[in-house]
């Protein structure tokens, strides 16, 4: 018993630190005290997502980071979904070791997918530091960004569907359905942000 509850707690502290690496590596300018006008940009921002309850919550935190830049929020709201993804991975392969469902093991590497093309958003937002908001290189970048959003959102989608179609119900069903729900809605925020940085620039 003891041993199991010092595993957990393990795993706990292991969680928090993970996740904390994801979104510090989200580059920013040191942090200044938060303003008004800095959590009304966050919030008149995340009214244009799908979840703006959950973006605000989420992404509040690092108003002063962000102050009125949407490509400072963009990077984070990517980075912020990228650790729940991160997280709920982790979750699905331990999952998978223990059960022999096909669709445990297609959703492992579904929200792998994800993985990825979140990592791969995240690195051109970073590249991009010094491009015109406008320009034929911005553009362009931004529209891989885009697609790459887009195409996690979509492996998530495949994750849930697979679940929803092939797994028995029970409660491992409902607690891997909720678990890529909570990363689906964070990621639909995220693209949709990054939507609005693409078109508006900063």
């Amino acid at each position: 018993m003891a041993r199991q509850l010092y595993t957990t707690a393990f795993l706990h502290l292991a969680t928090i630190l993970f996740i904390f690496r994801t979104i510090s590596a989200v580059r920013f300018p040191p942090a200044t005290p938060t303003t008004t006008t800095d959590l009304d940009f966050i919030r008149t921002s995340c009214n244009a997502t799908l979840y703006p309850d959950v973006c605000f919550t989420s992404l509040a935190g690092y108003a002063s980071a962000v102050q009125d830049n949407p490509a400072r929020l963009a990077k984070l709201a990517i980075g912020v979904s990228l650790s729940r993804a991160k997280h709920t991975m982790s979750y699905l392969s331990k999952l998978s070791r223990a059960a022999a469902s096909a669709a445990v093991h297609d959703c492992v590497s579904n929200v792998g997918d994800a993985v990825e093309q979140m990592h791969g958003s995240l690195q051109q937002l970073r590249e991009m530091n010094h491009r015109r908001p406008g320009a034929p290189d911005f553009r362009f970048q931004m529209s891989n960004v885009q697609t790459w959003m887009s195409a996690a959102l979509t492996d998530e989608e495949t994750c849930t569907d697979g679940i929803t179609e092939e797994m028995e119900e029970g409660e491992t069903k409902t607690a891997v359905c909720e678990r890529v729900a909570d990363v689906k809605r964070f990621t639909s925020n995220a693209l949709a942000l990054v939507n609005t940085y693409a078109n508006n620039g900063a």
